[in-house]
């Protein structure tokens, strides 16, 4: 049979074989006349003076925000757009460097800032799928594109990224060029460069991830928001596969590491938490300080501020600020869910439900949102946000019986789809608790220099960022007390002379309307008393007679000495019992001088500023007590009043910080008129702190609400962790203190010779001494009759 004059068609599979075997070959051809452009475009490098300078990448300044340390170098704010940490070379651990390089650029230390191989092969693919779908971009390449150019895919921005990539060859060394890629590089988060990343992510220095970490770190520079282990743990984890595949295959780590990298249960770093301690208040604080001095600056030249704030007593602060705060709202009435959600029948759309509402009412730190399931007056079932069920029993629900009462208002009633507050006691049980209305502040300090060593400003900074500590004006009640006992020694008053707690009248004659006699708080009038004992009981009466003695421009002129305001001291009687305005940091410079032994100190907060290489900016220059801190009332004075203080929290009515064990502590409680303020102020030797307690709009904390009660407890729970270790001290006995029959005097001012044995009451045939008054004066002690 004659052989046919028509050749068969090649089968289709031969047929799709030579198409591809033509477009590679295409490619190819391609990609050379690529490398070609790249070649004459070099030559036009070298004669064309109009690409952008290297200098910022020679003279690397890149924008890193501001940073706030405790003085033991806890990180505790950060402010700026872009978070960056600078590492130098030698600081970016091995695994890290390798993870970008395996799944960046696996030829980066061969190619001259362009890999003609990735060229090639990236040609190919785009001109098999008809566009540029695929790079072949360099870290040399991605560092003038960062730097220099726009990320948006076009031919003419790769021909400049490529010219630019030969230009930073020729100017850097491979290592310069992959520390600048590594510092500079956005990872999401607001992270820029890996050492901020690794922070953000995990929480850790660089220095200290894992290679699985690093490898996840390395998946983010493709696409930060896809493979976000935060936004996207998921696709993270396919990512850092991925990665580790690679190292493998290039050899950078063995199967035994691969295997046990893979295996690796990473915890990624939760953003709601960014910092291990709570010292919002203090971090706000400097920034406010950084910015008043540097302006927009402070936030891109990389200030790093050290506080002198210590990582452990801040917490304390903060625990015992919180713990005091839930104790006062637990004695005091439920105010009922903060709201109330429909529940569906169906689980899925039930669980939604409860997802989305509550979003808006968001965990605030210990105390966590839940919406109750059932609810009955001996158990209720509450599910959280992220799905667990919570079971409260009878123990947990007694601060909010009446509200689980079939005849509870409807407004704040306990039931399915009410939103609550829980809170887990000591033994890890489940409460009802309530976000508090009320405020509270604590503040500690080296009375000897003045630093800040913990700062509470607020319940929680997130919810109210007013800083009761520095910016509460408020009134410090019978707290104040010691310093118009202060100024009475030097008119010749001692802890012996005696004074009478007895009622003063003023008739109507004099008010100008009804007659009025005040009162000390409780009512209780208990006749001639030493005056260590009427500051032992805080006693108002004693006080306002003491007031006479001092005289009320003297004792305005005398509180300054302290750190206080004149124009906020007023110059009556009634200040005695504490009614001007103070802040809780004023409160502690002025108990400050009684622990010191007299010196008045700065309080300060900020201890140094150095910049993003290190170099020391400015540093604290304190007056410090011994070499620089001028004296604000005589060492005598401060010993004497430093042992009536003592009698105060030992035996008066600040007993309760009996508790902490200690010989050696001071202080005085303070509660003013109808209790809007709480106060107590205390120290020992090497520490004075100031707790207080209040509503922002002022009212009543409840009758029987005191410092004693409500602020004392906070400092305990404070001093108990801030003193452990700290020895016992007693004070040396200045030259001019005596003591006569077991009482302190003033050398220069004993019994026969300018001491005042008595006030307001007869001794040996002596008169009484009587007060006059102003009816200015009468009026603001009628409104202060019932401080304690």
């Amino acid at each position: 049979m004659p052989p046919s004059t028509h050749a068969e068609p090649p089968p289709p599979k031969s047929r799709s074989l030579g198409l591809r075997i033509l477009l590679w070959l295409l490619g190819l051809f391609g990609g050379l006349v690529l490398a070609g452009a790249l070649l004459l475009g070099y030559a036009f490098l070298m004669a064309t003076p109009n690409l952008p300078s290297l200098e910022s990448l020679t003279d690397y300044r890149p924008k890193v925000p501001l940073r706030i340390y405790t003085a033991d170098h806890v990180l505790i704010g950060e402010f700026g757009e872009e978070r960056r940490r600078i590492a130098r070379f030698d600081e970016i651990p091995d695994v890290m460097k390798k993870a970008v390089i395996a799944i960046e650029d696996d030829r980066f230390y061969q190619h001259g800032g362009i890999d003609f191989q990735g060229v090639l092969r990236a040609g190919i693919a785009n001109f098999m799928h008809g566009g540029a779908s695929q790079g072949a971009s360099t870290i040399t390449m991605q560092v003038a594109r960062n730097f220099f150019l726009s990320s948006r895919k076009t031919y003419t921005r790769k021909i400049y990224e490529m010219m630019l990539a030969y230009k930073i060859e020729n100017a850097l060394t491979k290592d310069q060029i992959l520390e600048l890629y590594m510092n500079q590089i956005y990872l999401g988060q607001r992270a820029y460069g890996f050492a901020s990343a690794a922070q953000v992510y995990f929480g850790k220095p660089l220095k200290d991830i894992t290679l699985a970490q690093a490898a996840m770190l390395a998946g983010l520079p493709k696409a930060p928001s896809a493979y976000n282990p935060v936004a996207n743990p998921e696709r993270a984890k396919i990512r850092q596969r991925y990665i580790l595949k690679r190292m493998l295959d290039l050899g950078y780590i063995d199967q035994s590491q691969y295997e046990q990298a893979l295996a690796e249960n990473i915890h990624v770093h939760q953003s709601t938490a960014e910092y291990s301690v709570h010292a919002e208040y203090a971090a706000e604080m400097v920034r406010q300080m950084m910015f008043a001095q540097y302006k927009e600056e402070a936030y891109t030249r990389g200030f790093a501020v050290t506080t002198t704030i210590q990582s452990g007593d801040q917490e304390s602060a903060y625990g015992a600020v919180r713990a005091g705060i839930l104790a006062y709202e637990s004695r005091h009435e439920y105010r009922g869910p903060e709201a109330y959600i429909t529940l569906p029948g169906d689980k899925e759309e039930r669980e939604q439900a409860i997802e989305q509402a509550l979003l808006k009412h968001p965990d605030n730190g210990d105390i966590v949102a839940a919406v109750v399931l059932s609810a009955t007056p001996t158990e209720v079932v509450a599910s959280r946000v992220n799905g667990d069920e919570v079971t409260i029993g009878k123990d947990g629900l007694r601060g909010v019986s009446s509200a689980l009462s079939s005849r509870a208002d409807a407004k704040r009633a306990i039931r399915r789809g009410a939103i609550v507050r829980l809170t887990q006691d000591g033994k890890d049980r489940w409460q009802i608790t309530q976000l508090p209305q009320v405020e509270g502040a604590l503040v500690a300090m080296t009375p000897q220099d003045g630093a800040i060593r913990a700062l509470i400003g607020g319940f929680d900074f997130n919810k109210n960022k007013f800083n009761h500590v520095t910016q509460a004006w408020r009134q410090p009640g019978s707290s104040f007390k010691p310093i118009i006992y202060s100024a009475s020694l030097e008119k010749g008053l001692g802890p012996a002379t005696i004074i009478n707690d007895a009622p003063l009248f003023f008739g109507a004659d004099q008010t100008g309307g009804k007659p009025w006699a005040p009162k000390n708080y409780g009512g209780r009038f208990d006749g001639p008393m030493s005056m260590r004992t009427a500051l032992m009981k805080s006693k108002n009466l004693v006080t306002i007679r003491i007031m006479q003695q001092v005289g009320a421009k003297n004792a305005q002129e005398y509180a300054t000495r302290f750190g206080f305001d004149a124009d906020k001291i007023p110059p009556y009687l009634p200040t005695a019992l504490g009614a001007g305005l103070v802040t809780p940091l004023q409160m502690a410079g002025a108990y400050a001088v009684f622990a010191n032994g007299g010196y008045r100190v700065n309080p300060y907060l900020i201890s140094e500023v150095r910049d993003a290489n290190g170099a020391l900016v400015s540093q604290a220059q304190p007056l410090v007590v011994g070499r620089n801190a001028p004296l604000a009332i005589d060492p005598g004075n401060a010993y004497i009043m430093g042992d009536m203080l003592h009698s105060v929290a030992s035996r008066g009515t600040g007993a309760r910080s009996n508790a902490l064990g200690r010989d050696d502590l001071g202080g005085k409680t303070g509660t003013t008129n109808n209790s809007l303020d709480a106060w107590f102020a205390g120290y020992q030797h090497t520490l004075v702190a100031v707790a207080w307690m209040g509503y922002d709009q002022p009212r009543s904390l409840g009758s029987r609400e005191t410092g004693g009660g409500i602020s004392l407890p906070i400092w305990i729970d404070f001093m108990r962790d801030a003193l452990k270790g700290v020895p016992s001290y007693k004070a040396p006995v200045p030259d001019n203190v005596t003591s006569i029959g077991g009482e302190l005097y003033l050398a220069d001012k004993t019994p026969g010779n300018g001491f005042v044995a008595a006030v307001g009451v007869s001794l040996g045939g002596e008169p009484a001494q009587d007060i006059e008054v102003t009816p200015q004066e009468r009026q603001q002690v009628l409104d202060m009759f019932d401080s304690e």
